[in-house]
């Protein structure tokens, strides 16, 4: 059975727009998260350790080592305020 050459020009085209595709999105990805691979399966613990870097870096992302918080982590609160519904 021969083989019709003419589709492997468009196979190859769409394999290469995949790719490019793909890599492209990974590369977006990964600089939105200062270069960290994505997150998955994110809990509630972790939500709270994102909001607590947030916080702390101005980042999701951003981890901080420094043993004392910096004075503005006083005044900004997780508590956010609520509608009260009667």
């Amino acid at each position: 059975m021969p083989v019709p050459w003419e589709a492997l020009i468009p196979f190859g085209l769409v394999t290469t727009m995949f790719a490019a595709a793909g890599t492209l999105f990974n590369i977006s990805k990964r600089a939105q998260n200062q270069g960290k691979p994505v997150r998955y399966h994110i809990d509630a613990w972790d939500e709270m350790m994102m909001d607590r870097d947030k916080r702390l870096t101005g980042h999701e992302r951003g981890q901080s080592d420094e043993a004392t918080a910096p004075e503005d982590f006083a005044t900004n609160s997780v508590w956010y305020t609520q509608k009260v519904v009667r």
